[in-house]
Formats: structure tokens, C-alpha cells, sequence
């Protein structure tokens, strides 16, 4: 086996792989000012965005959940992989060749086993594709042409063939080079008393992607009678690359469209996803072999985003001139008994997410597919277009199985409507659809509260409000945020460059103090890491312990120095911080994320466009070098070292003139006497060299 990666080439894996693009694939991430991106953690559940990534600078982190690092500690904790298979897999992306300490490059079949599962997926679909269009594939375009499919539609959406037999598609992989623990392994194969054969054998196939468009794993669909599966339906086992709770079919395809629109339909078939998007649906996904979950809610709502106007999470339905413009998830449930339990299902979800939730059920409870061989493209747009809110969905479904003309039925109304109100957990709606059911059954008011109330007791339902605040900080302190106003922005405006300051002070989670030292400090951090170059080397190299004060940045300031003392010029911006991370520990790790990401009271150098990569000062080999400071960048760097060196004076001069003060007269307080007057004059020069020079 190969060695360690060459650590030149572990940096051009680093400086060509893009972290926004990266990011991007998963996160929705809207521009926050001063090059910084913002969206919800994937990592894990909220609904207020506290994820933030700084393209330019290589690094990212979450304020929520404290993850954080280099666009390879993403790849490591969104792929569940180590350094090494990350390097990897980066590499095969960005097609980088790597070498290893042995000096042997990485053979043909060598690499990291998921980027094998991939490569094996991919050809087991090249494979489908291919026996699609031979003899035995009749009866799989027959099924695809029924639907109104044309072949090059199929191919569009990748439709394949799994030929019968037991090992097609087994010899095939073989053939290519791979081995029988890879396809058990992908899922394409399983372990049989003669040896492994194919999993899927006579079946029409579906690629399942993500939303990069690599292939994780498949769906296929049952065409003969004598198929020894009996299910209709089969999809991947959960596998490395695969999971059916966080797979959604038509991703890859539909990513594009959810973000822009804000919107996702949520079908419950391959050909219903196929029928939406021909039909001008471009937002259509659907699960795979089981129903929306949690997990799936949480890919849906990263892509979306939640709407917000002040304070107040703007989470209902809005319209500008009739048209729909928040967030919307509509569901295409049946609605038949299965149709009405998938509704229930879908209650478990947080309120949030169900406040934006629709349903459609069209008439004869025709799924989109049908729908679309039976009336046209228009009637599938219309479908979509009048979806109905899943809480009144699920209740007048209740409802409407009981004849509310009789008492009995009334009441038989209430007991079975009334479980299903407690289980809405936001509280600013529990209110209004009790009495919308009470109306609908014509019943008293009270009657129908006291059921509610028992039924939420029984069921311990937790109380929220999707309509509260949910800012971490105040809206003053949010002013000035990477934002460019009428009168020049953050840096020049002293007001909102201060509070900007503190918010930055308020905001982080490694030290809770507010003064002016520590701000100070923070700032001048936060600068070192950002922009390096933009720090006097003389002035800091006069830097000691004694001009900070906060234990967490004496710490940091000691780090530098054992990660090499100020980069050169040349340094990678990579390679910077991960030499300070690594120098930093675990211990540091975290702060130096956050300094990292840190907004700074500092005019754009974009003018209004977002900053994606370093500005390059770079070795001459297109490597991303460390960004080059502009003129105020350089002077406020230079304010803050001010700042340190003078505070350090005072300390030495304040703990010079305690011990005079301990002395009796005699040479020594002398001494200590001509040692004050020289740090005196010595900080007196450096106010008059600064702030004469700025005053000129």
C-alpha cells in the first residue's frame, strides 16, 4: 500500500477545491458581507442559520453545534470519512494525481474504498443504461412508454435495465476491475452459497444521486411475474455511500430549482418525478422505499431556508399579486387510507417545517404520473398550484369521515379531530384551528378546548411557537454586519464600527467578557489570521506575553509562535491556518475557527461582490497565496498593534513603579527610576511616530 500523501501535493488538493462550490452542494449560503457566507449547519438541526464559511480563507464554522475547519474537515464530517480518503476524494474531483512518500503513485485500483464505491456505482449505471435499449429490455421500455416517456426522456433521467440471470451485472464489474467485497459492499451484490450474484436482476433501474449527481445507489422496479422478490419496488441497502432516510430521488436534478424558488414537491415515485419535471414541476423529488422523515425534512430546509421580516419568522404562506413567495413544500399524497397515514406520518415534523407544508391530491386520487398520461401537462401544474395546507388536509380528512348532521357523528368527529390538533405543536395555531374545527362540526367552543387539552396531556406535546424571535442577538447589535450603507459603511462610520466590534465580542462562545482590551485583542487576532500580511513584522516581533492579558489569546499568541512566527508572503493561505491550527491543538482549534470567520470593521475590497477566493500574492505555481491588505486594512492592523505595545508599556511601567515604591532610596530605585523614564519616552515616541504620521 501506498504511503502518506506528499504534502505539496496534499496543498494543491487544497488550493484548487473550491468551498463554496463544495459547501454549496448541501447549504443554501447567502452572502453576510465581508466575504463570509451564511446557512444552516448541516451538521445539525436548526432553523435560524449560525453556519458560516469564509471561501476566501479556506475555513468554516458553525456558531451552533462548534464544528469548524478547512474545506478537507468538511468533506471529512459531510462524507463520514478520514484526512486521508478526503484528500482522495477532493483529488479524484479536481482530477489532481497524487503522489505518495513511497514514490509510488497511487495505482489504477488504489484509493479510498468510498471512492471506489462510487466508481463502482457509476459503472454498474453505464451497465443499466446500456441494456436498456437491447432484446430483453422489451418489457422495461414497454412499462416506460405506457407512462409517456420518450427514450430520450429515459435517458435524461438516467432509466436503465437490470437483465435477468444471476450475474450480468457481477461479471461486468469484475471485467472492470472490481472486487466482490466492492459490490457487496456498494450494494449491487449479495453473498449466495456458490458465491455472490447480482441484487437487481430483471427490473427497470433508477439512478439515486445526490445532489452533485454522484450515483449512491439505485431504485428498481419489479416486471416480471416470476421476479423472486416479491416486493414491487427495491432500492439499495443502506450502505457506506447510501441511506434511504437521507436519500431523496431527483436531487441531483431538482437542487437548482428548490433553491432558487424556495420551493419542493415531494412525490411518491421515480415516474411521478419524471411526469413533474416534464411537466414544468423542476422542483419534484421523491424518498426512497420509505416515508419523509426528519432527516429528509432537514435536506429540504437547508436547500429553502426560512423566511424573516424584523424579528418575527414570516412562516405562512405569502403572496405579491396572487403569487405564492415563501417557502413551500407541497406533498402528493393519495387520498387514499395510505395517502391519509403518510399526512399523519408527516406530523412528526417540527412545526416550522409543517407551517410550510401543502398537500395535493388530485381527483380520482390520480398520482402525478396518471395524472399526466390521463390529462396533461397543464393538469400537473394545476395540481401543484392548489395545494392545500397539510393541517387542514389531515383535519377536514377526519372530519369528513363522520356525518356531523347527527350528534353522534359530531361527536365522533371531535374524539378522532381532536388528537390530531394537540399534535400541532406551535401554539400560535393551535388556538385557530381548534376553533376552525369546532365551526366545521358545530359544536361549542369549550367542548372541543377540553378534548384538545386532554388529548395534548396524554400525548406530552411539547409547546412551540414557529413565530417567536429567534435572533441570538439583538437587531442593534446586528447593525452594520458586512453591510455598505449611504454613508460609506462600517469602517467608515465609528458608530457601527464599534458596534460591530462588540457584537463580534458579544457573539463569540471561547470568552465571555466585554471591555476594551479584550476587544482589542479579538480584533488584532482575528486580523492575524485573516490577513497576516497586513501586520507589521517589526512591531510584532516586539510582541511578548506581557502586552496580552486574556489567558485564551496569550494562548493563541504563543501558538504563532510555535507554528513559525508570521507567515511569509508565499505561504499558502491554506497552509497558514492549517500550520496554526495544528500548532493551536485541539484546544485552540474551535477559537481559531471563529477568528477566522469573524466579520471586521473594514471597508469591501469587492465593491459589492462577494470575495470567493484569496486575493494571491502565490509561489508562482497558481497556488492561492496569502491575501495581499489593502492601504486600510494595513492601517487598522497597525492601530490595534499600537494599541498592544502601548498597553504593554503601561503594564510595565505600572509594575516598574510598584517596586519603587517597595524600594528605599539607594541605586536600585535609581536604576528602576531611569528604566521608567526610557519606557516612558519609548511609548511616547511610538503615539508620536503613529499618530503623527496618521495626523500628516
Amino acid at each position: 500500500m501506498a504511503g502518506m500523501i506528499l504534502k505539496e501535493d496534499v496543498e494543491k488538493v487544497r488550493a484548487s477545491a473550491d468551498l463554496y462550490d463544495i459547501v454549496s452542494a448541501t447549504v443554501t449560503l447567502k452572502p453576510s458581507g465581508s466575504g463570509t457566507y451564511v446557512g444552516l449547519c448541516p451538521f445539525h438541526d436548526e432553523k435560524t442559520p449560525s453556519f458560516s464559511v469564509r471561501p476566501s480563507l479556506g475555513v468554516w464554522h458553525c456558531f451552533g453545534c462548534g464544528l469548524g475547519g478547512d474545506v478537507f474537515g468538511y468533506v471529512e464530517h459531510q462524507e463520514n470519512i478520514d484526512f486521508r480518503e478526503a484528500v482522495e476524494l477532493l483529488a479524484d474531483r479536481y482530477h489532481i494525481d497524487l503522489r505518495y512518500e513511497e514514490g509510488s503513485a497511487r495505482s489504477e485500483h488504489t484509493g479510498s474504498k468510498r471512492s471506489r464505491l462510487l466508481e463502482a456505482n457509476e459503472e454498474a449505471q453505464r451497465f443499466f443504461t446500456a441494456q436498456i435499449v437491447s432484446k430483453e429490455a422489451l418489457a422495461a421500455r414497454k412499462l416506460l412508454g405506457g407512462r409517456n416517456f420518450s427514450q430520450a426522456e429515459c435517458e435524461r433521467f438516467g432509466c436503465g435495465y437490470a437483465p435477468q440471470g444471476w450475474d450480468n451485472l457481477v461479471r461486468h464489474l469484475s471485467g472492470k476491475g472490481f472486487t466482490q467485497q466492492e459490490m457487496l459492499d456498494a450494494g449491487l451484490a449479495r453473498q449466495g452459497q456458490r458465491g455472490i450474484y447480482d441484487y437487481f436482476r430483471g427490473r427497470a433501474t433508477w439512478p439515486i444521486r445526490d445532489s452533485t449527481g454522484r450515483t449512491l445507489g439505485f431504485g428498481a422496479r419489479k416486471l416480471y411475474d416470476d421476479d423472486s422478490i416479491g416486493a414491487k419496488y427495491i432500492n439499495t441497502p443502506d450502505t457506506q455511500l447510501y441511506r434511504k432516510t437521507q436519500a431523496l430521488y431527483g436531487i441531483d436534478l431538482a437542487k437548482k430549482a428548490i433553491v432558487a424558488k424556495r420551493q419542493a414537491v415531494i412525490v411518491e415515485g421515480y415516474t411521478d418525478v419524471m411526469a413533474c419535471h416534464l411537466a414544468g414541476i423542476d422542483m419534484a423529488v421523491a424518498t426512497c422505499g420509505t416515508a419523509f422523515g426528519a432527516e429528509h425534512a432537514k435536506i429540504v430546509r437547508r436547500l429553502i431556508s426560512d423566511d424573516s421580516l424584523g424579528a418575527v419568522q414570516l412562516i405562512g404562506p405569502l403572496k405579491v399579486e396572487g403569487q405564492p413567495l415563501s417557502s413551500r413544500i407541497v406533498f402528493t399524497f393519495d387520498g387514499d387510507a395510505a395517502g391519509q397515514k403518510a399526512a399523519l406520518h408527516a406530523f412528526s415534523l417540527d412545526s416550522a417545517f409543517l407551517s410550510q407544508t401543502f398537500v395535493a391530491v388530485a381527483d380520482g386520487n390520480l398520482d402525478p404520473c396518471d395524472l399526466r398520461i390521463q390529462q396533461g401537462d397543464e393538469a400537473v401544474c394545476s395540481l401543484i398550484a392548489g395545494a392545500k395546507p397539510l393541517y387542514d388536509f389531515v383535519i377536514d380528512t377526519a372530519i369528513g369521515r363522520f356525518d356531523t348532521a347527527f350528534t353522534t357523528g359530531q361527536m365522533g368527529a371531535v374524539k378522532a379531530v381532536a388528537p390530531l390538533i394537540a399534535q400541532i405543536r406551535d401554539r400560535s395555531l393551535l388556538d385557530i384551528y381548534t376553533r376552525k374545527a369546532t365551526r366545521r362540526i358545530g359544536v361549542e367552543l369549550d367542548l372541543m378546548r377540553r378534548e384538545v387539552s386532554t388529548a395534548r396531556r396524554q400525548q406530552h406535546i411539547r409547546d412551540e411557537d414557529a413565530y417567536a424571535p429567534r435572533r441570538r442577538f439583538p437587531q442593534s447589535e446586528r447593525q452594520g454586519y458586512g453591510e455598505r450603507d449611504r454613508d460609506g459603511g462600517v469602517y467608515e462610520n465609528p458608530a457601527r464600527r464599534k458596534a460591530l466590534e462588540r457584537r463580534d465580542m458579544n457573539e463569540q462562545t471561547y470568552y465571555r467578557i466585554d471591555d476594551a482590551v479584550f476587544i482589542c485583542e479579538q480584533q488584532f487576532m482575528a486580523m492575524l489570521i485573516q490577513m497576516p500580511l497586513a501586520v507589521d513584522r517589526e512591531w510584532f516581533a516586539r510582541l511578548t506575553l506581557n502586552n496580552f492579558m486574556t489567558p485564551v489569546f496569550r494562548s493563541l499568541f504563543q501558538a504563532v509562535s510555535a507554528a513559525g512566527g508570521l507567515p511569509d508572503e508565499n505561504t499558502p493561505q491554506g497552509l497558514w491556518l492549517h500550520a496554526l491550527s495544528k500548532a493551536g491543538g485541539p484546544m485552540l482549534e474551535q477559537v481559531i475557527n471563529e477568528l477566522a470567520v469573524m466579520p471586521l470593521p473594514l471597508p469591501s475590497s469587492d465593491n459589492g461582490v462577494q470575495d470567493r477566493g484569496a486575493t494571491a500574492t502565490g509561489d508562482g505555481t497558481g497556488t492561492p497565496g496569502l491575501h495581499r491588505p489593502s492601504a486600510p486594512e494595513s492601517q487598522y492592523a497597525a492601530q490595534l498593534l499600537v494599541r498592544l505595545h502601548d498597553i504593554g508599556f503601561m503594564r510595565r511601567i505600572g509594575a516598574a513603579r510598584r517596586r519603587m515604591a517597595q524600594l528605599p532610596d539607594g541605586a536600585e530605585k535609581i536604576d528602576l527610576l531611569g528604566q521608567i523614564t526610557k519606557l516612558e519616552t519609548a511609548r511616547k515616541d511610538l503615539q508620536d511616530q503613529v499618530y503623527g504620521n496618521a495626523a500628516a
